[in-house]
């Protein structure tokens, strides 16, 4: 039932200028966040066609360092040219149904063992967006390893719409930092990397 999505797919890594320059030099200098509350799973993150929303998380690391655990001194983007290959793809609604099971088995996993609990999705201190996502990493991990454990073909990437801030204006629909988001989990997924330019300054 799992949905494969076809053709290549730009993607933008907000980061620290070093990292950046590393992954240029070295297109095999792959890193997974693997952070319990990673929204998609363990993976490295990339908003899709949107390097202004990428440059704009690495300048909130860099003025926010105890939110995040990597330092941040000269923010800054890369971009990557990705193939999803074989995508657990949130958009579509087959996949939507086998996270909707892997749910069910982690509830019963924890169920059955009284010295767990079952993870909860957390706002920031100030705010209403549910950004630490424990229990959606913990589902989709629980995917991720339920495969594993029988041999069944791993996904090379996750993607997801995020609805996040504020209303973008009086009773709409839409919020103010929406956007896609792509977890990479296979490194051969990451066809190159290269230096965008955005707003027509050339990030050096």
């Amino acid at each position: 039932m799992e949905a494969q999505s076809q053709g290549l797919i730009i993607g933008y890594h907000g980061c620290d200028q070093a990292v950046r320059d590393q992954l240029i030099s070295d297109n095999t200098a792959f890193k997974k966040s693997e952070n319990g509350y990673d929204w998609l799973g363990h993976g490295m993150y990339f908003w899709a066609n949107d390097p202004e929303r990428a440059l704009e998380f690495a300048r909130f690391k860099k003025d926010h360092p105890q939110k995040g655990r990597s330092i941040i001194e000269t923010p800054s983007v890369v971009g990557a040219v990705i193939d999803l290959g074989y995508c657990l793809d949130l958009l579509n609604s087959s996949s939507l149904k086998l996270l909707k099971i892997a749910y069910q088995a982690l509830n019963e996993n924890i169920g059955n063992n009284k010295d767990e609990v079952l993870p909860v999705n957390k706002p920031l201190k100030d705010g209403h967006d549910l950004i630490f996502r424990y229990l959606d990493c913990a589902v989709i991990e629980t995917l991720h390893n339920y495969r594993l454990q029988n041999n069944i073909s791993p996904f090379d990437s996750v993607r997801s719409v995020f609805l996040e801030g504020n209303d973008l204006y009086e009773n709409a629909g839409f919020k103010e930092k929406n956007h896609i988001q792509i977890c990479i989990r296979n490194p051969g997924s990451i066809k190159g990397f290269f230096i965008p330019i955005i707003s027509g300054i050339h990030l050096i």
